[in-house]
């Protein structure tokens, strides 16, 4: 009873099934080439073919983009407008669409579904996939890392588009130009080819190959492995370094002897140039007591380091007051010394005073004297002339005799 039971049921619903709408799409995957046109077929079956009432639709990743009413026609969005146009038939059970210049963003998943009143159950949609195909654009060839001796490097290979995403294969050949084998650790995987600890044997040509079912492109690199030494760019960064702290060094030099002899200036004009050879003393009692074999107790010697040291410190202000004294008693005697200089150079300058007026008043009376004999010559001349103007006979009487060692004058008239 059991098993007549169930075949009963297995019949209901073969028969239901039969009955019921279906819609299905050939194939799975469609692929086309980017830029070309391809139709997409569906195929329904209805119990009820001559209903009135028939919408079907498609849909790409879930967003409706045509729609199609047995009364009203075909509405198209408007981001498929003159790409898209739908092929339908509804007793022949056709609704293919038609999908022209096809681009990367067609690369989705298309939907059919078809929608009838009085047949809603069974399979009312499908769905398949379209793959855009696209040809690998030309790769790119890079390196990563320092190509120099016992270093890691990475050749990477990518191409920015390529439907479905290409694959990409490395191929070596060294500076001859021969085809060579990949050393053991060498990893090709996902456009990045890994070399480790390279060497000068790893220089050469690399070629990278891009490909998928459409075509292939390729790109090519040369590497060349240079020993640490020829890194020109690392060794003029060192020798500018050292540059640069030489001459910091120098400035910091020339700073200091400059500090220290401003120093040694103030020291001598403050009159405590010899301040630093202080008292030696105490370590001369230190000396003595050692040499009389006296030991001071652990306790007393710090407080006698600092009677010591305050004792010290009195001595050398003592020293710098005895200093700065007798730079004031010297100070002193320069300004007396320059005083009494002052006073002999008034001194001297009122003697030439004195001697300047006396002079002055010699030169008057020389001169005093000088007219004064000019006039008693003058005087006496006059005379002369007015006892020549007497008559002969006064004269002579008025002449005063003539010594007899004196020859006798001649008169004027004879």
């Amino acid at each position: 009873m059991e098993g007549s039971a169930c075949g009963v049921a297995l019949l209901c619903a073969v028969l239901s099934s039969v009955g019921a709408l279906q819609v299905n799409i050939p194939q799975e995957v469609y692929e086309v080439a980017r830029g070309d046109n391809i139709t997409l077929p569906c195929e329904f079956k209805t119990t009820n073919p001559t209903s009135k009432l028939v919408v079907i639709s498609w849909s790409a990743s879930n967003a409706v983009i045509l729609t199609y009413y047995t009364a009203i026609g075909v509405d198209i969005k408007a981001m498929y407008e003159g790409r898209l146009s739908v092929d339908i038939d509804v007793p022949a059970g056709k609704a293919h669409l038609k999908l022209s210049s096809v681009t990367l963003a067609d690369n989705k998943v298309f939907e059919c579904r078809v929608q009838i009143p009085g047949d809603d159950e069974g399979k009312p949609a499908d769905t398949a996939r379209l793959v855009v195909l696209v040809a690998p654009s030309k790769p790119v060839c890079s390196i990563q890392g320092k190509a120099e001796y016992g270093q890691n490097v990475n050749l990477t290979c990518l191409s920015a588009e390529g439907s479905p995403p290409p694959t990409y294969k490395w191929d070596s050949r060294d500076v001859r130009n021969m085809p060579r084998v990949a050393a053991p650790r060498t990893t090709d995987k996902g456009g990045v080819l890994s070399l480790y600890n390279i060497s000068k044997d790893s220089s050469g040509f690399y070629t990278c190959t891009s490909s998928n079912k459409i075509r292939s492109a390729a790109c090519n690199i040369t590497l060349k492995v240079m020993p640490p030494s020829m890194n020109f760019g690392s060794t003029a960064g060192i020798i500018g370094g050292v540059v640069l702290l030489l001459i910091i060094l120098i400035i910091v030099i020339f700073c200091c002897c400059r500090h220290r002899k401003k120093k040694k200036e103030e020291e001598y004009a403050m009159g405590v140039r010899g301040e630093e050879f202080h008292d030696k003393e105490p370590s001369q009692n230190g000396e003595s007591r050692q040499a009389d074999g006296q030991e001071d107790p652990p306790g007393d010697r710090s407080d006698r380091h600092e009677e010591r040291s305050e004792r010290g410190y009195d001595d050398r202000r003592s020293d710098y007051d005895d200093r700065r004294s007798d730079y004031d008693d010297r100070r002193s005697d320069y300004h007396d010394r320059r005083s009494n200089y002052d006073d002999r150079r008034s001194d001297v300058d009122v003697t030439a005073a004195v001697d300047d007026r006396r002079d002055r008043y010699s030169d008057r009376n020389e001169r005093y004297d000088d007219e004064r004999r000019y006039n008693d010559r003058r005087d006496r001349r006059n005379d002369d002339d007015d006892r020549y103007d007497e008559p002969y006979d006064d004269r002579d009487r008025d002449r005063p005799p003539v010594p007899s060692n004196k020859p006798p004058r001649r008169d004027y008239d004879e």
